[in-house]
């Protein structure tokens, strides 16, 4: 059977006390057509040496100086091989071992471009305790109007998408994500599926929310990347509905059986 090769992206930056984890959980997946890159920002607290002697799975890393997330995201892009690609951040993890299986079952459909899923936030110190359930729904055209993005960390697409529409626009330095996956499927029109099920345990603490000030610039960047790519929106409901989105990932449980 022809399998399509998966390229997971791993981006770190001084990631010592997680980078085992997020390792481990690539090398445990039962889908093993895979490649892991490591792009590192020169990190200086013993995630490289970690990085390279690592022997559960192959792993290519790369160790230098970048401009930052987005950007080092792009450089494993530049180096991916794989048909399908996807990004697993340092401190996070797959949420059990068949999510890559799935995600080949999903895009051997050749229609497909992309799938993406739900994903919950855990602790930064308590990987087991679940704060945040982010569940998504199928994309329907004028979502990203409402605030409504896919959790990135869930999100598969085909590597020729990154040739034909760009890799990640690093004027926004917070929302890049987010501009990339409007532009995918609101301006290009991709054909992205939605997985109901979770894929990615994500720790609290990311750059975007760690404070009000970043907050407020991701907002920002978000109402230019609308702009960029022509999605209508009135800004008093993208910020009410995005509000209303929070509020309910916050709410919300997965079900018992699922993370327990």
């Amino acid at each position: 059977m022809n399998r399509s090769k998966i390229t997971v992206i791993t981006v770190c930056l001084n990631s010592a006390q997680t980078i085992r984890e997020t390792l481990a959980s690539v090398a445990s997946q039962s889908y093993d057509h895979l490649e892991h890159i490591i792009i590192d920002g020169s990190s200086r607290d013993g995630t490289i040496e970690i990085v390279r002697s690592w022997r559960r799975h192959p792993v290519r890393c790369i160790s230098e100086p970048d401009r930052g997330i987005f950007d080092a995201m792009n450089k494993g892009l530049e180096l991916a091989t794989g048909d399908i690609v996807g990004m697993l951040n340092s401190d996070d993890v797959y949420y059990d071992a068949d999510i890559l299986k799935k995600v080949a079952e999903i895009m051997s459909d050749p229609d497909v471009d992309a799938c993406y899923a739900d994903l919950i936030y855990v602790a930064k110190s308590q990987p087991n305790k679940i704060v945040r359930f982010w569940k998504s729904c199928p994309f329907a055209p004028g979502l990203f109007a409402t605030g409504w993005v896919p959790p990135h960390p869930t999100f598969f697409a085909r590597r020729r998408l990154y040739d034909r529409f760009g890799l990640f626009d690093l004027n926004y330095s917070l929302a890049a994500d987010y501009e990339l996956m409007a532009r995918f499927l609101e301006k290009f029109k991709i054909h992205a599926v939605y997985v109901p099920q979770i894929f990615v345990k994500m720790r609290q603490g990311g750059v975007s929310n760690k404070n009000l000030s970043n907050i407020i610039k991701q907002n920002l960047e978000i109402y230019k990347a609308l702009k960029k790519n022509n999605v209508p929106f009135f800004l008093p409901k993208f910020f009410l509905m995005k509000l209303m989105t929070k509020i309910k990932q916050y709410s919300s449980k997965p079900p018992l059986e699922r993370w327990s």
